[in-house]
């Protein structure tokens, strides 16, 4: 199918147990177009030389600005002088997110999760660790609209806004083959990893399913994820993440009868050993459910001893 669109993957490999992220790259009349970047660091810069070689890059598609798909943007950009294209809000993050200015405050937020000192020290380092894996940073070009039509190879996409595991990230669709980029919104094997970061979206997991919802309308027949192999029937797939949210939700009520940090409830949903890393995205998804569930007047957040605490209605 990649080849009737005129699409080509580049895979590349990540270091984390997510261990590869998926972008794209797609000629037109007027150039190549690359769709996500990846990280900043030597593997990735040297695959891009090796794919790219003479070949005229004039536009880079940001999806949004976590770093395995917005880090090496700025590399690529100087490398190529191709125009760089995302939204507004995931742009503002990627130029703030790694900056020192906001990093210096995380052991506060982690703080007042429960988080114990040492972790939180970690957590904290492990996020300033990707300051040089998004460096140097790029010159947006352009901010996609809302329906806006972009060509990708062999036709035109339409940008659909899709908040929730970023709260700027977008997807693209093509209605005449019913195929949907679908970047990390949806995902074949995993959930994709919705948490809140302590800025930004204050209800994440709200925006997100209501953004599955706005995706199920499309009913999508073939979708090509950033992570995984692509795979038909969207809708299917997107029933499939609603109900992981609902028993997720579930638990997490379950989990808070009594009043709990963030830290102490994801020690109970999250019943494996985790890394550092993991650590960081199992925290903020915690803080997302608990988020969705007071927002819903579901339980109650009271802070005690400069610590959130959140017990079930």
């Amino acid at each position: 199918m990649l080849d009737q669109l005129g699409i080509e993957a580049v895979r590349i490999d990540l270091p984390f147990r997510l261990n590869h992220v998926n972008c794209f790259m797609a000629e037109d009349e007027t150039g190549w177009t690359i769709i996500d970047a990846g990280l900043n660091n030597d593997y990735t810069r040297k695959l891009w030389e090796q794919t790219i070689g003479k070949r005229n890059v004039t536009n880079l598609l940001i999806t949004h600005y976590h770093p395995d798909h917005f880090g090496y943007a700025g590399g690529l950009q100087e490398r190529t002088g191709a125009k760089v294209s995302m939204t507004k809000t995931d742009a503002d993050l990627g130029l703030s997110s790694w900056q020192s200015r906001f990093l210096e405050t995380m052991p506060e937020h982690y703080s007042i999760s429960g988080v114990p000192d040492e972790m939180s020290e970690q957590m904290a380092g492990n996020t300033a660790g990707f300051q040089e894996l998004v460096n140097p940073l790029p010159k947006i070009g352009h901010y996609f609209e809302e329906g806006e039509k972009v060509r990708i190879g062999l036709f035109e996409y339409e940008v659909i806004f899709v908040p929730g595991h970023s709260d700027g990230m977008v997807c693209f669709y093509n209605k005449d083959k019913n195929v949907l980029l679908s970047a990390d919104h949806i995902l074949p094997k995993i959930t994709p990893n919705i948490s809140y970061w302590y800025h930004g979206n204050k209800n994440p997991l709200a925006s997100y399913l209501a953004s599955l919802d706005k995706m199920k309308k499309l009913d999508a027949e073939f979708v090509i994820p950033s992570h995984g192999k692509p795979f038909y029937g969207a809708n299917s797939r997107i029933e499939e993440l609603k109900r992981h949210h609902s028993e997720r939700l579930e638990e997490t009520f379950d989990a808070i009868q009594a009043a709990s940090t963030v830290y102490e409830t994801c020690e109970r949903l999250f019943k494996r050993p985790l890394t550092v890393h993991e650590m960081r995205f199992a925290v903020g998804e915690t803080l997302a459910h608990l988020e969705f569930l007071r927002h819903a007047g579901e339980c109650e957040r009271e802070i005690e001893n400069k610590v959130w605490r959140y017990r079930s209605c």
